[in-house]
């Protein structure tokens, strides 16, 4: 004999939880924002934005599509908050799309960085080179594994939130932020401190830590902690010196 399910409609509890981690991840997009806003306000928002003395137009146009992308980050958590899933889906395929422009124009403005920096600080700009190519490798990753589990709403946004918290890492090596970043401890490390307090969000809210917040958060850290070391290796010198001899040559 067949027997009929039925779905028990969600409890005021149930309801009241979701809110809860609703307003979290807008919290945490409000968050990046404000961290972009503090570390680029010198030298871009308070600069006029297109007048901003930056290099060149490719600075310029990465500048564009990686604010952008915290604004949609925002408009994305509020659309689900306010329970607009079609507009969530509709302005999801656009982020896919600017994602995989952003990965592209990300790579070439580091590449352009590399041909006109030689130092950052103590660091030879070549080594350097492997920080900003990590940042967008890891992005990269983890946008396509957000695509992926797009259907899993809690997988979904934990990979997105942590792919937007490695891109705003160079929000915070530049000043007013340094002050924070340089000291012991926190030096190219501080925007991870999003990450662990993602981490104890799920541990508050879902008494775990969640396998995407895990799994994402620990690649995003370990890749940033492996950028220095492997940017200091022969084959990495090697491989940016490639790139440099490359950029030159585009440049003319």
């Amino acid at each position: 004999m067949a027997t009929l399910h039925t779905v028990a409609p969600p409890t005021a509890q149930t309801v009241r939880g979701i809110d809860v981690e609703n307003r979290f991840f807008v919290g945490m997009s409000l968050f990046l924002l404000a961290t972009v806003l503090v570390g680029f306000a010198k030298s871009y928002f308070l600069a006029g934005l297109v007048r901003a003395p930056l290099p060149n137009k490719l600075i310029h146009l990465h500048a564009l599509l990686f604010s952008s992308w915290i604004l949609l980050l925002i408009a994305q958590a509020t659309f689900i908050s306010v329970n607009r899933f079609d507009l969530h889906k509709q302005f999801g395929l656009f982020g896919f799309g600017l994602a995989c422009g952003m990965t592209i124009v990300g790579a070439m403005a580091a590449t352009d960085s590399l041909r006109r920096i030689k130092m950052v600080g103590s660091i030879d700009m070549r080594t350097f080179y492997a920080v900003p190519l990590f940042d967008i490798l890891v992005f990269a990753v983890l946008v396509f594994f957000a695509y992926y589990w797009r259907h899993d709403p809690s997988t979904h946004k934990r990979l997105i939130l942590i792919a937007s918290i490695t891109i705003v890492d160079a929000a915070a090596g530049r000043d007013p932020l340094t002050r924070i970043t340089t000291l012991p401890y926190l030096n190219n490390v501080f925007t991870q401190l999003y990450t662990v307090l993602l981490a104890g969000f799920d541990l508050w809210y879902l008494k775990r830590i969640h396998r995407a917040t895990l799994v994402a958060g620990l690649f995003s850290i370990v890749m940033l902690l492996l950028a220095i070391p492997i940017g200091s290796t022969a084959p990495w010198i090697a491989f940016a010196d490639w790139m440099l001899k490359i950029a030159r040559t585009i440049k003319g």
